[in-house]
Parts: structure tokens; sequence; C-alpha cells
């Protein structure tokens, strides 16, 4: 993505933010200091901050560790509540922040590109196909991964969660974007390390 197509996206500001936030509809889970664990769909968000709706709000300055689909792990700590909801900053360095700016430069123009969203990293064939599904309930069942990439994968299992739903492929949280015949066709919450991807789905 060129330099001058995140500008225009995500421009610098000399206001109280740094960066401009973008418009999101992301899904994704925190924790806040207790341990407890909960969904959350994030409303926008920048390299510095978050803004998401929640069903528990936390304290002002209470820290959080987030895990966002297409985003991945984030950690911040809660500097306002508004409705629904509480906002964060994000604690990251130069080259996280930087990443931050590629992802949100990408989900907000992704459309406007026509960007094939499950087509987007080269499929491959993996090392280890067998390994196991593990549904939103805790269940597990063995699956045989035909192929996958760095952000999804395609799954041949006799079990059917609807679309939406979010799963687990061996270690990488996912969740289903469509039926197979034989499966399922799933998308990971984050883009996969290359060299840790066969690794993660045992």
């Amino acid at each position: 993505m060129s330099a001058s197509l995140q500008k225009s996206v995500l421009p610098r500001v000399t206001e109280r933010r740094r960066h401009q936030r973008v418009r999101v509809n992301l899904l994704g889970r925190f924790m806040l200091e207790n341990k407890q664990e909960y969904p959350c769909q994030v409303i926008n968000m920048s390299p510095g901050g978050v803004a998401l709706i929640a069903p528990i709000r936390g304290e002002i300055g209470e820290r959080v560790i987030a895990y966002i689909d297409h985003i991945g792990r984030i950690e911040g700590k809660i500097v306002r509540k508004i409705e629904g909801g509480f906002a964060l900053t994000v604690d990251a360095t130069s080259r996280k922040r930087d990443k931050l700016a590629s992802q949100l430069t990408w989900l907000a123009n992704r459309h406007i590109l026509d960007l094939p969203e499950d087509r987007r990293h080269e499929r491959q064939q993996p090392k280890a196909p067998i390994t196991k599904l593990i549904l939103e309930d805790g269940t597990e069942h063995i699956c045989q991964v035909l192929d996958l990439s760095l952000s999804g994968a395609a799954v041949k299992t006799k079990v059917r969660p609807k679309i939406g739903k979010p799963v687990k492929v061996g270690k990488i949280r996912a969740r289903v974007v469509r039926h197979l015949e034989d499966g399922l066709a799933i998308e990971f919450a984050a883009v996969q390390d290359r060299n840790m991807l066969d690794e993660n789905l045992r």
C-alpha cells in the first residue's frame, strides 16, 4: 500500500488525537486486570487508540489486553467510558503502530479497491493436515485442513457451525465464513506468521 494512500486514510492531526480514527466493525475479545475475558466490537480505531462496545466497561486507567479480528493482539489502558463501552490507548512500539496503520488502511479501502478477502494470501498445503476444530462451546472435533493461507483455511469436517461463529483450528482463533460441500471455509482472526503457521495448526 502506498504511503500516499495511507496518508489519505490516516492523516496525522495536531489536535487532541495524534491519529485520525477509522470507522470499523471488528469483533474480538478482551481481558481486564481481573483476568476475566469478554466479547467486544471495535467501532473505531487508530494506531494510537481504540473505541469498543463491550458488556462491561472496566475502570479508567485499568490495563486491557484485546484480540481483535484482522488486527491481532493489542494492549493499552482505559482512558474514558463511552455509551455501551470504553476507549483505550494503544501501547505499542513505532514499528507496531506502523503495522496497525497499514492494517487499518487496508480495512478502510478493501471495498473501494475490491480486494478479495479470502484470497489475499497465497494458498498452500499444510505439512500436517490433521488437527482439531474447537467450537465456541469448547467441544473438539478432529478435522482435515485441505488448504490454507496466512489469513484462512478450508477445513474438511462434518460439523456445521453457523456462518460468523468463532472457532479455533489448532491454536488459531478464527470464524466461519462459508459452508463447503464437505466442510468449512474459515478466516483467521489475525494474519498469521508464515514461520509459525504449521506449528499453530497442531
